[in-house]
C-alpha cells in the first residue's frame, strides 16, 4: 500500500487551473491524478468509484461551496484527505477548513514551489503514518506542523536550545561540508558526502534555509519530481 501511487482527485471549475495542478502533480513522484471534475455534485459521484487518497478541492464551485462539500466527502469516505486550493482569504472559510480536517489551505494565485511543498509534505507524512506502528510526541507535532518558539524564532545557540531534530553535532558538520562551495548541491549528493541519509541532510538543509544561511532554488525536469538544491548565501 506504501509502495503505490497516492491516488489524487481534483475537484476544481477552472480547466486551465486544472490543467496546471494536474501537470506539477504529475511532476512529485509517487502521484497518479486519477480523476477531475467541476462540480461537486459529480465530486460525490466519482469518489464512490475512484476512491482516492487525495483531494485537491476549490471552495468555490458552481453547485455548492467547496467547504460545504468537504463535509460532505468526510461522511462518505473519512479516509480521504483534502487540500483546499482556493482564492478565498475570509477567516470562517479558513476556520471551517480547519474544522473540517483541511491538511493543507494554499491560496490563490499559487506559488508552484508551495504547491509542490505541500504534496512532498503530504507524500512524507502519509507514509510515516503508514509505517509507524507508534508514535511520539515530536512525530505529532510534525504531522499537526507544530512549530515551537525555537523553531519559528530561528536557532537559540545564544543560552537555549536546537528545534527538535536538529543536534548542533550533526548541524556543525553540514555547515562545514557546504562552507566555501561555490555550486549549488542537492540533498542526495550531500547526504553521499557525509554518509547520512537523504531524509536527514534534507532536514538540516531545510533548516539552514530557514535560517537565511542558505538559499533554496527548484529545477524543473523533463520527468520526474523538481529537483531542489541548495546555495549558501
Amino acid at each position: 500500500m506504501a509502495n503505490r501511487p497516492i491516488q489524487v482527485m481534483i475537484i476544481e471549475d477552472d480547466e486551465t487551473a486544472i490543467k496546471i495542478y494536474e501537470k506539477f502533480t504529475h511532476k512529485v513522484e509517487g502521484y497518479q491524478v486519477v480523476a477531475t471534475t467541476s462540480t461537486g455534485k459529480q465530486a460525490l459521484e466519482l469518489i464512490n468509484i475512484f476512491t482516492p487518497d487525495l483531494i485537491l478541492l476549490d471552495v468555490f464551485l458552481p453547485d455548492m461551496k467547496g467547504t460545504d462539500l468537504l463535509w460532505e466527502i468526510r461522511k462518505q469516505l473519512r479516509s480521504v484527505d483534502v487540500i483546499l486550493i482556493t482564492a478565498a482569504n475570509d477567516a470562517e472559510t479558513v476556520s471551517e477548513a480547519i474544522r473540517g480536517g483541511a491538511f493543507g489551505y494554499l491560496m490563490k494565485p499559487i506559488m508552484i514551489d508551495k504547491f509542490l511543498g505541500t504534496l512532498e509534505n503530504y507524500k512524507e507524512t502519509r507514509l510515516a503514518l503508514l509505517t509507524l506502528t507508534t508514535v511520539e510526541q515530536d512525530h505529532v507535532n510534525h504531522f499537526f506542523r507544530i512549530n515551537n518558539r525555537e523553531e519559528q524564532g530561528g536557532e537559540l545557540g545564544k543560552g537555549g536550545s536546537l528545534p527538535k531534530g536538529i543536534d548542533k553535532h550533526t548541524l556543525k558538520k553540514v555547515r562545514n561540508s557546504v562552507k566555501g562551495m561555490e555550486n549549488s548541491i542537492n540533498a542526495e549528493e550531500l547526504s553521499k558526502l557525509l554518509g547520512a541519509s537523504h531524509s536527514t541532510v534534507r532536514r538540516y538543509l531545510e533548516y539552514l534555509v530557514a535560517q537565511g544561511e542558505m538559499e533554496v532554488e527548484i529545477l524543473f525536469g523533463t520527468i520526474g519530481r523538481p529537483e531542489r538544491r541548495y546555495r549558501v548565501k
